[in-house]
């Protein structure tokens, strides 16, 4: 459940063209960008789609750049937090440690940095639209090997819909957003990681 980054937190059938407006053409990347720039603030729920087919929900919070926050609801009940440049996934079932990985290894952090600029060379590795949702494939130019993440989006206005990280494992996790609540003030608090050796939260 809680593989977020290093085995995730969107392909679906879901039901997704039924509840998405029509987009009037692929959008291009500089909208994209512009759009991801401009989203400083989010709140929202999502559904995540596990790569062995488990699925779970919750409740995400965005506050670029660099922070985002993922409670999941009954039963997991766990929570994946990313701020100070960390990934901190914290399972109260588990009597283990929290697993920390480094936000920059995770292709999430293509989406949180503080400049999204997907027109960078080499980037972007695909970029189509199905009649109906423009999606991105990018990842970090210098570090293919971390994986990607696929971004899907409507438009009229441009939206955000769901994600899928590929990691460098192989594995493939799909994140579904609901419509996300967009400004408004999230205290930095959510997105505090602790200590990264600490028992849970």
């Amino acid at each position: 459940m809680m593989r977020f980054v290093t085995t995730t937190v969107l392909a679906i059938g879901l039901g997704l063209a039924a509840v998405m407006p029509a987009a009037a053409d692929k959008l291009p990347l500089n909208e994209i960008s512009g759009y991801l720039n401009k989203l400083k603030t989010a709140k929202g729920e999502f559904t995540q789609i596990n790569d062995e087919g488990s699925i779970s929900t919750g409740t995400i919070y965005i506050k670029r750049p660099g922070k985002v926050r993922f409670e999941y609801n009954a039963p997991d009940s766990g929570t994946v937090i990313a701020g100070s440049n960390t990934v901190v996934i914290y399972d109260k079932k588990s009597n283990q440690p929290a697993e920390t990985y480094p936000l920059s290894k995770t292709p999430l952090s293509i989406i949180l940095a503080a400049n999204v600029n997907l027109g960078q060379a080499k980037m972007v590795t695909g970029h189509s639209y199905d009649g109906t949702a423009t999606t991105v494939r990018a990842q970090d130019p210098a570090h293919p090997e971390y994986g990607n993440i696929e971004l899907k989006f409507t438009g009229s206005p441009v939206e955000l819909r769901q994600w899928i990280i590929n990691d460098g494992n192989g594995t493939r996790t799909t994140v579904v957003l609901g419509d996300l609540q967009k400004g408004g003030s999230l205290p930095n608090s959510l997105f505090d990681v602790g200590s990264p050796g600490k028992t849970n939260r």
